[in-house]
């Protein structure tokens, strides 16, 4: 197949973005594709960043080789993370009736982490105050990831004073950054950095408040027109969700999605105006939106799994990924650089 170039669109979602890992690692088999530019929110903030650096320190001949053992590496110090596993033995103790399991889901790490959060600030632990993440974030090669080389970089923080979504580019991400993306207020401290954009330092939270992930900073005229969105919170989900934590983490999909929706809107709207001779040609770009994603693996996956990051749900995602990509490349790959695959205007109605 001729080179064809894409942009990359790469949503957050806690441990779900394992699903994107291996999306990753599947479009990278495909010697044809060149990545020209990526956009990451939160988690995936993680995996562009794991994903250029490898691409950039390897070159032509091993970028793609060390972008997978980036992500690998990734991956295996996210699952670290989880030391505390309550909810196995008890799950093997009663694996079936909905009471229980609901009784389980109570008990898991993220419910008790969920009810503790409501009533315990993060501010409250005082000097003993640790990120988790910045073990991992910190150990990133930011000569690679902020390199001029290689795709060009934006991740999405959100500005806690103005609520508006912050993109960071070139030599403006750092670990600050990154952990910024990646910061859920009720869990972490706000990340603050000094934002030359507004000659302040700002307070900055999760960037899947308002842009999960942003797609303006790929409308660039030297980007190609073809956007490949990999999302890991489901847009449809026809079960309506009656435990306590599968009612939150619906209302969370719905919330981190939104950004997102009124983004491919717009673009619809711009899409329908070049259509319909009502913009003269050139006066803006007419982009292409393909989606990678797999919803009904993602509704399967217990509310609770997005913070439990076990050796089998990262593997189980990552394998899921692989073959949402498998499934995108067969079926779409042919479209690329020529038509969208997503009919946004169906995705509206």
């Amino acid at each position: 197949m001729r080179r064809k170039r894409i942009n990359l669109a790469l949503q957050g979602g806690g441990a779900h973005g394992a699903f994107t890992w291996g999306v990753l690692e599947r479009l990278l088999d495909e010697d044809w594709l060149e990545i020209a530019a990526i956009s990451g929110t939160s988690a995936g903030a993680l995996n562009g960043a794991a994903l250029k650096a490898g691409l950039v320190r390897g070159g032509a001949k091993d970028g793609r080789r060390l972008a997978r053992e980036n992500l690998g590496w990734l991956w295996s110090q996210v699952e670290e993370i989880n030391d505390l596993q309550i909810g196995r033995w008890v799950a093997a103790l009663f694996p079936f009736p909905d009471r229980i399991n609901r009784w389980i889901e109570m008990f898991t790490p993220a419910a008790w982490v969920d009810q503790v959060t409501r009533v315990v600030s993060p501010y409250d632990s005082g000097p003993f105050y640790v990120n988790p993440l910045a073990r991992i974030v910190e150990r990133f090669e930011y000569d690679h990831v902020c390199s001029a080389r290689g795709p060009a970089f934006f991740v999405a923080a959100t500005n806690v004073r103005t609520g508006k979504v912050r993109v960071f580019s070139g030599k403006e991400i750092n670990s600050d950054a990154i952990l910024a993306s990646a910061c859920l207020p009720n869990l972490f401290r706000a990340v603050e950095i000094f934002d030359e954009q507004t000659g302040k330092v700002e307070a900055f939270w999760d960037g899947g408040f308002s842009g999960n992930p942003p797609l303006f900073p790929l409308y660039r005229e030297d980007f190609p027109r073809d956007i490949v969105i990999v999302t890991i919170n489901p847009m449809l989900n026809d079960h309506v969700p009656q435990s306590p934590v599968g009612i939150a983490e619906r209302i969370n999909e719905i919330s981190f999605n939104a950004s997102l929706l009124r983004e491919l809107r717009a673009i619809q709207f711009v899409r329908r105006l070049l259509a319909d001779k009502r913009l003269p040609e050139g006066t803006m770009k007419d982009v292409l939106i393909h989606m990678v994603s797999d919803d009904e693996i993602m509704n399967e996956m217990a509310a609770n799994s997005k913070m439990t990051p076990s050796v089998g749900t990262l593997g189980r995602l990552r394998t899921a990924g692989q073959a949402a990509a498998d499934r995108f490349l067969s079926e779409h790959g042919a479209n690329i650089g020529e038509r969208a695959s997503i009919d946004l205007g169906a995705l509206f109605q």
